[in-house]
């Protein structure tokens, strides 16, 4: 198993993937507006790391499509009654 390089020093570029993470958030939240932006982030980083050890091209558009496809999931898979945030209460 190769060794994990640490860089040492104080050479501080920025980090480009957050600007990978950072548009892919925005694309994401106006069509998944009832997902919370803390789980909608944590999940969109979640799939760039995922590619990136993988050994993916980590693109936008994979983030995104793979990120979509997950949320989807999570946004189908809660139950009909809950989906209006009421938890099932009537007004």
């Amino acid at each position: 198993m190769p060794a994990l390089a640490v860089r040492i020093g104080g050479d501080r570029r920025p980090e480009p993937r957050r600007d990978l993470v950072d548009l892919v958030i925005a694309r994401l939240s106006a069509e998944f507006a009832t997902v919370p932006a803390t789980v909608l982030s944590r999940l969109v980083a979640d799939v760039r790391a995922c590619a990136e050890h993988l050994g993916l091209d980590v693109t936008p558009e994979l983030v995104e499509r793979v990120a979509r496809e997950r949320l989807l999931g999570l946004v189908n898979s809660t139950p009909p009654r809950d989906r209006d945030g009421t938890g099932g209460r009537r007004p």
